[in-house]
Parts: structure tokens; C-alpha cells; sequence
């Protein structure tokens, strides 16, 4: 399988997970977006669910495929949520924030009772930090914000302001920035995320620690189902 119909693959898997009746949170990203489109197809055949979408792109494609919504406000409780990553490691901590929604991505998988992760066998990594660290900040003092970042951080190079395909900065649904810190290797997740957290200006990082019960991972070789030890 090419890596498009692995994150398919997954994301078929993920949907055996839904039950009539369930309330869903529906990810962000590629990934998620095959998850949609499947979940959509049982909509069509009369599965009775309900979800909440974690950015506006999420939200036009469940819309357009008829998925029905809500809001945190209206349904604060989830059963579940499936969600894709930009790297796994084997104690299922992630990095997220790739598609910029992980400050949605991460209210929504705290709400939910299981964070299913679907992803292509790339994404699976020993340790994580090879991926760029997204950390969402207010745009006001910026370079103060970043400075303190790659202080706590301990990161080798800059933390790049992200920028959209026009060039000018990348602006989140909530209106913040988003810094990408390349850090190669993050041995202690908790203790970044903590440091990271701490900072005045930081709104969230992409640091997704205890939250996924699951990954569906699926690859050359087909699809597995890894539960979080």
C-alpha cells in the first residue's frame, strides 16, 4: 500500500470502533479526513451519531458529507474521539500539530473517554522530536515568547514562526501563531511539556501526553492495533 491507503486502511479500521449513538470528535489532517469521509458513509446508511469537529476544515468536510454536529458547549462529554498524529512513540505519546489544530485536537481528546489515533507506519518512532514541536502562542511579544521557548526548550537551532503558502504567518481558527521547534530528539516529553506550559504567551504545544488509549497503525504489511501499556 502507498501511504494514502495506509492512513485509509487505518482510518477503516478506526471506524469499527463507533457505536449508534456515540458522540465523536473528529480530527484534523489527512488522516482524519479519511476517517470523516468512512464515517460519513455509515452516516448515509443510517448509523446515528453525533460529532464535533476540531477546526473549520474538519468541520466544512463533515458538513458537506452530511456528519452530524455539535459544539463542547452543547455536548462537553465524548466517547470518543479518532485523530491522526505527526509521530507515535511507543508509550503512545504524541506530537501533534502539524495541520495547526492542537489546541482544538487536544480540548477535544480531553473530553473524550478514548483517543483513537490512526496513522501510516511512518509516524511510529522510537523517540519522539525528529518532527518539529508546533507551540501555538499569542501573536503580542513574540520574540520574548520565542526566546523563552527555545530556552526551555533546549532546541539546537530557532523556533520558525510558521507561514501559510502566501508567505505571510500562519494564523490558527483561534487566531494565534503557531513557532515550530526542531528538536531532533524530546527524552523527557512530560517535563518539556511542563517547562513549555509554564511559559507567559504559550497557549498550548503539541505535546499529547496520556491521552491516547489506541493507535491503529497501518502499513506495508497491513493494519494493527496497539493499546497504550
Amino acid at each position: 500500500m502507498d501511504i494514502d491507503a495506509q492512513k485509509r486502511a487505518a482510518a477503516a479500521c478506526a471506524v469499527e470502533f463507533v457505536r449508534p449513538g456515540m458522540r465523536i470528535g473528529l480530527g484534523t489532517g489527512s488522516t482524519a479526513r479519511h476517517f470523516v469521509e468512512l464515517l460519513a458513509e455509515r452516516v448515509r446508511a443510517g448509523l446515528p451519531v453525533i460529532a464535533v469537529p476540531t477546526s473549520e476544515a474538519t468541520r466544512s468536510d463533515a458538513e458537506r458529507l452530511n456528519v452530524p454536529l455539535t459544539t463542547l458547549d452543547e455536548t462537553p462529554e465524548l466517547d470518543l474521539t479518532v485523530d491522526g498524529a505527526d509521530e507515535i512513540a511507543p508509550d503512545l505519546t504524541l506530537i501533534k500539530g502539524g495541520g495547526g489544530a492542537l489546541l482544538c485536537e487536544k480540548i477535544v481528546a480531553s473530553a473524550s473517554a478514548r483517543l483513537v489515533i490512526i496513522a501510516d507506519e511512518s509516524k511510529w518512532v522510537p523517540m519522539l522530536g525528529r518532527f518539529p514541536l508546533p507551540v501555538e502562542v499569542v501573536q503580542f511579544g513574540l520574540a520574548a515568547t520565542r526566546r523563552a521557548i527555545e530556552a526551555a526548550a533546549g532546541a539546537p537551532g530557532s523556533a520558525l514562526l510558521r507561514r501559510g503558502s502566501d508567505g505571510h504567518a500562519f494564523v490558527t481558527d483561534q487566531g494565534h501563531w503557531v513557532l515550530d521547534v526542531a528538536l531532533e530528539r524530546i527524552p523527557d516529553p512530560r517535563g518539556l511539556g511542563d517547562r513549555l506550559a509554564a511559559i507567559p504567551g504559550v497557549v498550548e504545544h503539541g505535546l499529547f501526553i496520556g491521552l491516547a488509549q489506541t493507535v491503529v497503525l497501518a502499513g506495508s504489511e497491513g493494519v494493527r492495533v496497539i493499546e497504550r501499556p
